[in-house]
């Protein structure tokens, strides 16, 4: 384990070497006031005299050892910290560089409540490790073995009684060791689950209120930390009467020596003096052994999270080669590519192709795996068996920074900075002037919501763009996609959260973005795309049947089925609209 992180440590591994030199020292110079002080009483056991100069001495010399002591440990743990806290540098960089290389879609399933206890709380916890645990633990450990050493140099027999105390207090740490490396696991899924239950909780708060959900929210967000304080209390329950045993016998050095050994005195097997020596001894080891053998209980939790970490550090980066875009044109072709998501194939041998320059949609049912088969495009995660091409090059033979160059992906939920919305914009392409980024803008349709706004298209987005509804979100994706002009744009329900009123425009502003590009659209509302040169129906991760909107009415059942649904939805939609609601968007040309 200690191996493992001090990879990271790089050149300051050297300090943490030296942190323990230094904290054995000041370890060392804390033993020493007992033996003075048996020196102070040597003489009068044997019926002589002290001075008061040699008891003076003792005394300053007692009080300079515990001056050494503690300057010595503060430098230790000076030492110790500065390597510790530059290894945690390390390791998060590490860690966010492996990420980096990770599928993306791999990197979304774990949650952002996981993601955050690794990067802070996981590899916070392993500081303890590396300024406490290893450096102060060796000192602590290497001083009482030294003294035990020389107490059987003084008197085997009281030396052998001073450690009849360990045995107990080992078994008792075992028997906590094996308590509660049993309930980790369980201790540590619950903890995974209600961190990322409370940033659920939290960022869908809005939602919860406007449509009266609170207690259905909330009574998941109590299951989940109520569970979490029972693994706790249940793990902490099994622990806590080993760990205030062996608490309670390991520093007590002296618990057989001081009866036994005065017996032992008595008829004559040792000397008096020898008990006060090796006496004096154990009061100078309880301390250090004690604080030793406290960072053992940390070590199992310290190792379960090195190991989650490795695990997430190893896991198989994205397939991708430093080549770029080499492909002749933009045309898209899917090739009997099947993929599994949590153990189960989604898609199963998937071949399709999407002719440069045309615009293709992808519909079916929830769950038929058009969205997934954007992803695989946009290369969010590797494909199990086929392959992704574009312009005739395998996206995995390409850098992802070549793949993203070629590609415009705008999904459902867009992320916005918190930063002004022409900065969220400009991010489509950084170099781009201000002029462009205003006729993104434009083009995109945001002007009418940034002329309500006080400071217009400098106005701050807010944490995740909270101060934008979800439709203007859309529009400022949009104006990033239409900035970054890319030759293949990827549209997932783009009008999602439209209202009425602005959809028309927003489709006449996708109409002339998409215009000469090759587009993939994923739609659900039939109506928006039945002009488009080709229609590809999913249903249960296959293809069932690619055409344009007239030839899949005459042949495919399940694109009839969903232009029926479709129709009912429409009969619906007038019906309201009699009722005064707004009127259906136009379609894309």
């Amino acid at each position: 384990m200690f191996k493992k992180v001090m990879e990271y440590a790089g050149e300051y591994r050297a300090k943490t070497w030296q942190a323990m030199v230094v904290m054995l020292a000041g370890v060392a110079v804390s033993v020493l006031p007992y033996l003075f002080v048996f020196q102070i009483i040597a003489p009068l056991l044997s019926g002589g005299s002290l001075t008061v100069a040699a008891g003076s001495f003792r005394v300053a010399a007692i009080a300079l050892c515990m001056v050494l002591y503690a300057l010595l440990y503060v430098k230790g743990l000076d030492l110790s910290h500065e390597s510790a806290y530059h290894t945690l540098m390390n390791l998060r960089i590490s860690l966010q560089g492996k990420l980096e290389k990770q599928p993306l879609g791999a990197i979304q399933e774990k949650g952002v409540g996981s993601l955050k206890k690794m990067f802070i709380d996981d590899i916070e916890s392993i500081e303890l490790l590396l300024a406490h645990a290893l450096p102060e633990g060796v000192a602590n450990i290497a001083v009482p073995v030294f003294v035990f050493i020389a107490m059987f140099f003084v008197d085997w027999k009281l030396a052998l009684l001073s450690l009849c105390s360990l045995p107990l207090g080992f078994v008792a740490m075992m028997f906590m060791y094996r308590a509660g490396t049993s309930k980790m696991d369980a201790y540590y899924g619950a903890a995974r689950k209600m961190n990322n239950t409370i940033v659920e909780y939290i960022n869908g708060m809005e939602v919860v209120k406007v449509f009266n959900r609170d207690g259905e929210s909330y009574q998941r967000f109590e299951t989940d930390v109520k569970n979490y304080r029972d693994f706790t209390l249940d793990w902490y329950k099994v622990c806590w009467p080993w760990m205030a045993l062996y608490n309670s016998i390991l520093p007590c050095v002296s618990l057989f020596v001081l009866p036994v050994g005065s017996y032992l005195v008595l008829r004559g097997y040792s000397t008096l003096p020898d008990l006060v020596l090796v006496l004096c001894m154990s009061f100078a080891v309880g301390a250090p052994l004690l604080r030793s053998l406290s960072f053992l209980s940390t070590l199992p939790q310290i190792n379960y999270k090195i190991e989650s970490l490795e695990t997430m550090m190893n896991t198989p980066p994205l397939q991708q080669s430093e080549e770029p875009f080499a492909g002749a044109g933009y045309d898209i072709s899917f090739e009997n590519v099947r993929f599994t998501y949590k153990e189960e194939e989604v898609l199963h041998g998937i071949s399709l192709k999407v002719p440069e320059g045309s615009l293709t949609a992808l519909v079916g049912e929830s769950g038929s795996g058009k969205s997934t088969l954007a992803k695989l495009l946009v290369h969010y995660y590797d494909v199990d068996s086929g392959a992704v091409r574009i312009g005739g090059q395998d996206i995995r033979e390409m850098s992802l920074e070549a793949l993203n160059d070629q590609i415009s992906y705008v999904s459902q939920e867009q992320f916005l900075f918190n930063m002004s919305l022409f900065e969220n914009i400009r991010l489509g392409r950084l170099d781009a002037s201000d002029e462009e980024v205003m006729e993104a803008a434009e083009k995109a349709q945001c002007m009418e919501f940034l002329g309500r706004l006080e400071k217009g298209i400098h106005t701050m987005a807010g944490d995740g763009g909270r101060q934008l509804s979800g439709g203007e979100r859309q529009r400022i994706s949009l104006a990033r996609a239409i900035l970054k002009d890319a030759p293949i744009i990827i549209l997932d329900e783009a009008t999602a959260f439209m209202d009425p009123e602005n959809e028309e425009k927003m489709n006449e502003a996708i109409a002339e973005v998409i215009r000469g590009k090759t587009v993939i659209v994923i739609a659900h509302r039939l109506l928006s795309i039945i002009n488009a040169d080709q229609i590809c129906v999913l249903s249960k991760g296959r293809v069932a049947d690619a055409g344009t909107h007239e030839q899949l009415l005459e042949r495919c059942p399940a694109y009839q089925s969903l232009w029926k649904a479709a129709g009912e939805s429409a009969a619906w939609k007038v019906s309201a609209r009699e009722k005064g609601a707004g009127e259906e968007s136009e379609v894309w040309k």
